[in-house]
C-alpha cells in the first residue's frame, strides 16, 4: 500500500508536532487564548482554500465512487470541521463574517497556494496527495492528545481534541487514506515519488503552520 510507504516518511515529521509548544498547549489546556484565536482565524481561511481541493478532486474524478469520496470530504470540511471553528469563535465573540474576512498570513498563503497549484496541474491522485497530510496528521494529533488526557473537561480545548480524535473525523481520514491507495495502485515509481514529495512537503508546511500560530505571525515585514 502506498500509504504504508508514506507513513514511514511522515511519522517522524508528525511526531515532532507533538513536541511543539502550541500542540502541547492544546492537549494540556495551557495554550493562550490569543494564540488559539490566531490559529482559529488562520485555519478558517485555510479551510476555505482546502475545501476547494475536494471540489477540484470531484471535477477530476473518473468514476462516481471517487467523486462521492471527494464530496463527502468536502461536506465534512464545510459542515463539521468549520462548524467547530465557528462555535469556538462565537465563544470569543468572533462572528463568522470576521473569521471569513481574516487576512491569510504568509505561511498560510504559501501553503494553500502550493496545494492548489499541484491539485490544478495534476490528476485526482495529486489532489488527494495535497489534502492527505492535513487530515491524517490532525487525526494523528487528536488521538495522541486524547490518549494523554486532552479530553478532560477541564481542558478548554477538549472540543478540539474530541473533534479530531473522534469517529466522524477518523472515518473521513480513513476515506482519504483509502482513496490515496486506490488511485496509486499500479502507478509507476516516478509518479509515486512525485506524490510522496507532495505529502512530505505539505507535512513540513503543517509544522510551519503550528509555528506561525505559536509566534502570531502574519506578514512579518518591518514597519518604518
Amino acid at each position: 500500500m502506498f500509504t504504508e510507504r508514506i507513513w514511514k516518511r511522515v511519522e517522524p515529521i508528525w511526531s515532532s508536532y507533538l513536541e511543539h509548544s502550541f500542540v502541547k498547549g492544546l492537549g494540556d489546556g495551557t495554550l493562550s487564548n490569543e494564540k488559539f484565536q490566531h490559529w482559529l482565524k488562520q485555519d478558517y481561511v485555510y479551510l476555505i482554500e482546502y475545501a476547494k481541493l475536494m471540489a477540484i478532486g470531484s471535477a477530476k474524478s473518473r468514476d462516481l465512487s471517487t467523486m462521492s469520496t471527494f464530496a463527502n470530504l468536502l461536506h465534512g470540511t464545510l459542515f463539521m470541521e468549520m462548524d467547530l471553528h465557528r462555535k469556538f469563535a462565537a465563544s470569543y465573540g468572533i462572528s463568522s463574517d470576521e473569521l471569513e474576512a481574516t487576512d491569510s498570513a504568509a505561511t498560510n498563503t504559501a501553503y494553500t497556494s502550493y496545494m492548489l497549484n499541484h491539485a490544478q496541474r495534476g490528476g485526482a491522485e495529486h489532489v488527494v496527495a495535497c489534502l492527505l497530510a492535513c487530515a491524517w496528521s490532525y487525526n494523528f494529533i487528536g488521538k495522541s492528545l486524547a490518549e494523554k488526557g486532552g479530553l478532560s473537561q477541564s481542558n478548554p480545548y477538549h472540543a478540539w481534541v474530541e473533534t479530531y480524535s473522534g469517529e466522524e473525523f477518523t472515518d473521513l481520514t480513513n476515506d482519504a487514506i483509502r482513496l490515496m491507495d486506490e488511485l496509486t495502485e499500479g502507478k509507476p515509481e516516478a509518479e509515486l515519488a512525485e506524490l510522496e514529495e507532495i505529502i512530505v512537503k505539505t507535512s513540513y508546511y503543517e509544522y510551519m503552520f503550528w509555528d506561525m500560530c505559536e509566534n502570531l505571525e502574519t506578514w512579518n515585514i518591518p514597519q518604518e
